[in-house]
């Protein structure tokens, strides 16, 4: 009897091409596991079938949108999650998901190994192999991608012809994107110069800034324990929020991030991302904890976030440290409840209102006008003795007859 082995399929010429190597090269028993993490795009149950034709002995299409949503991005959202304090993550967020049903899959499947269709060359591959072992140490990984010797897409789709894998009969986009409910990431073809502006046709999510509409849009979204409750006073889930917003935000051409990103293998890339959706929800809900907490939590939490994108980007979901910053985050979220005014207009989005039940913004406090309750007597000694260190040090410093030296 075979040995298994449990496939991340997509349905693409590379991992159909994984299919027919992972069975002749290493003469597994090949089982593939597709996930729907809300990515645009085919049919998964036609995906299954195209699997079963190649050759897989099994074939499963996975929901995994509400989980995606209720345990990833949640967390992701509790971070305010911009990797290099530029982009909401799309790919290094999904891929920890998946990682873990296709470790379900070997569990049940009896499966010894797992594959996936990464290069040698991207971040993906780090993050499912560095997920899987986490999540069990005895499974062995399998990177067909990394072992053959395909090198260039003319010479895989002459294999793939030769050994009965179906080949696109149509040209193929000459972007390579990965995309799921969070956003979109593309890159390849004239994008890897950098000096080139992205062509036109890699956007699918948002408007020519310049084709958007004369006048605003405003749209409010409400929180609840910092989780998206509502749009424009409509109650809805998390992930209605986001499709929702997607649809708001890229209407009026907000959410394309074009950057040049360090990737964990030490490549500098040229990435584009669409991300209306996630920067809108971001943005808000980073403006709502401003209002609702407390000064020393809002100076140390963006510490916090970095290192919890520089985590997740690497790799480590499943890791200690990682978890123990989940925990942080989740306490500072359960006052985190209110709503916060958008305005969206030709690619921008201003905050232009908030309001929250837990508001620490005191009005009497913060006025200059009548209705002024803060102590002004109070502010001479608090002066002083904010000031004491300093002034202590320039006495000295005066006395040595150093005066300005520090």
């Amino acid at each position: 009897m075979k040995e298994k082995v449990v496939l991340a399929y997509s349905g693409g010429l590379d991992t159909s091409c994984c299919i027919k190597w992972l069975m002749e090269e290493k003469d597994l028993d090949v089982i593939c596991v597709i996930g729907d993490v809300g990515q645009e795009k085919k049919d998964l149950n036609y995906v299954c079938e195209k699997a079963l034709k190649v050759g897989a002995i099994a074939a499963e299409a996975i929901d995994m949108k509400e989980e995606y949503v209720n345990e990833y991005l949640t967390k992701a959202l509790a971070a305010n999650c911009m990797y290099e304090n530029k982009y909401p993550m799309v790919s290094a967020l999904s891929r920890p998901i998946i990682a873990k049903h296709l470790v379900d899959a070997c569990h049940r499947y009896g499966a010894k190994y797992v594959a996936h269709g990464c290069t040698g060359k991207g971040n993906d591959q780090v993050r499912f192999e560095v997920a899987i072992t986490s999540l069990d140490p005895d499974l062995q990984v399998l990177a067909p991608v990394r072992e053959w010797d395909l090198l260039t897409r003319p010479q895989e789709m002459e294999w793939a012809e030769a050994h009965g894998v179906p080949v696109p009969t149509t040209k193929g986009s000459p972007y390579s994107i990965d995309d799921n409910l969070w956003g979109r990431a593309i890159e390849c073809g004239v994008l890897e110069d950098p000096w080139n502006e992205p062509p036109a046709d890699i956007y699918s999510l948002t408007v020519d800034p310049q084709q958007c509409p004369d006048e605003p849009e405003v749209a409010v979204i409400g929180f609840t324990a910092g989780v998206p409750s509502s749009v424009n006073g409509e109650p809805m889930s998390f992930i209605d929020c986001i499709w929702k917003m997607n649809e708001i935000a890229g209407r009026n051409g907000y959410g394309r991030v074009d950057m040049i990103e360090n990737r964990l293998v030490g490549v500098k890339s040229r990435e584009c991302y669409e991300v209306p959706g996630a920067l809108a929800i971001i943005t808000a809900h980073r403006e709502l904890e401003d209002l609702c907490l407390s000064r020393d939590v809002l100076h140390y939490k963006p510490q916090i976030e970095q290192e919890w994108a520089r985590l997740v980007y690497n790799g480590l979901w499943f890791s200690p440290l990682k978890n123990a910053l989940d925990a942080f985050n989740a306490s500072t979220q359960t006052m985190v409840t209110g709503e916060v005014r958008l305005k969206f207009y030709k690619g921008s989005c201003t905050v232009v209102g908030r309001k929250s039940p837990n508001s620490l913004y005191d009005f009497g406090l913060a006025t200059y006008d009548s209705g002024d309750t803060f102590d002004r007597d109070s502010a001479k000694g608090f002066i002083d003795l904010h000031g004491l260190p300093t002034r202590t040090w320039a006495k000295q410093r005066k006395d040595a007859g150093a005066e300005g030296v520090i």
